[in-house]
This record gives C-alpha cells, structure tokens and sequence, in this order.
C-alpha cells in the first residue's frame, strides 16, 4: 500500500510540476533578454575574421520604453549595422540590418548555459536566394560584466564560416 501511495504522490506531484515546465521557456527567455540588457553600454575589442584581426566597436542601448536592445556595430564606418533584440511573447527575436542589404531575423534557442545566448536563423527580409549570403547564427558568450564574445555564422552558396567579435566594455 506504501508502494502505490508512493506513486501516486510521484504522479500528483509530476502533474503540478508540468504546468511549471511549460513555462519555462518564457522564464529563460526572460532571463536571455535580461542578460543581453546588460551589454548596455560602449565596446571595443576586436574581430577574428579568417585569422585576421581587425579593430571593432558595439554599442547596446535600450528604446522604445526598455522594450528592444538596439546594437550598432561599427557605428560610422560603411559597414555599420543594427541588430534590434526583443520579447515576442515568449520568446526573443533579433533582426540584423546587414551591410549585405537583407534583414535576417533570429530565434533565441534555449540554453543550459547561464553565460550563453543563442539565436539561429528563422527567416530574412530582402534576400535575393537562399543561396545569398547572409548572417544564419549569432552567440553570445558572457565572460563577465565588462567582456563578451560575439559569435556571427554567415551561409552562402551553402557554405557557412563565422567571425568571433572579441569585446570589452569602455572605460
């Protein structure tokens, strides 16, 4: 009798916990945009593109009533680009205004890293083929307050390659 109260106590218990789990998405979701509102604020650092290192700059601030991020990178130079991260019910979307002239948008992909954010590709605006190139991942690896590292994974004809932006916030 012990044996089968047990389990249903086990059983009453799962019941009221999945409730909980359905949520959770929006919780970590949540939590995502939270974490990426801390990048408020002015980078530098730099971008490994191939091997090479190149100088490189962000900046996030909040608009719109602290509703979106808005990311500039390399602001004033002629490959400047914005990416706008924000809640859609439950989940986090970011679309990137990219110096190759399409507008890819991204879903936030649950993570069981705390210090991790991960967006791929849902769908883009303005993009002449599939094969076209264009940004397909964006990773973002907290390593404390003042640095992170941006990983951006571009697709085209098929073949996929990624830069790493290397950034400490400004004094």
């Amino acid at each position: 009798m012990r044996t089968l109260t047990g389990c249903v106590a086990a059983l009453a218990f799962a019941a009221t916990a999945l409730p909980q789990a359905k949520n959770a998405p929006k919780q970590s979701a949540t939590a995502a945009f939270d974490r990426l509102k801390s990048l408020v604020g002015e980078w530098q650092g730099s971008m490994d593109e191939g091997g090479q290192q190149m100088p490189a700059s962000a900046s996030f601030r909040l608009v719109s009533g602290g509703s979106a991020l808005m990311q500039v990178l390399g602001a004033g130079t002629p490959y400047e680009m914005v990416t706008m991260f924000h809640m859609d019910n439950s989940d986090v979307l970011a679309t990137h205004y990219c110096a190759a002239h399409n507008q890819p948008r991204f879903l936030l992909v649950p993570s069981s890293e705390p210090n991790v954010v991960t967006f791929d590709f849902k769908d883009a605006t303005n993009l002449d083929s599939p094969s076209a190139q264009h940004m397909v991942g964006i990773k973002i690896t907290f390593l404390d307050a003042n640095h992170h590292y941006e990983d951006w994974t571009s697709l085209e004809n098929g073949k996929k390659s990624s830069g790493r932006f290397d950034f400490r916030r400004k004094p």
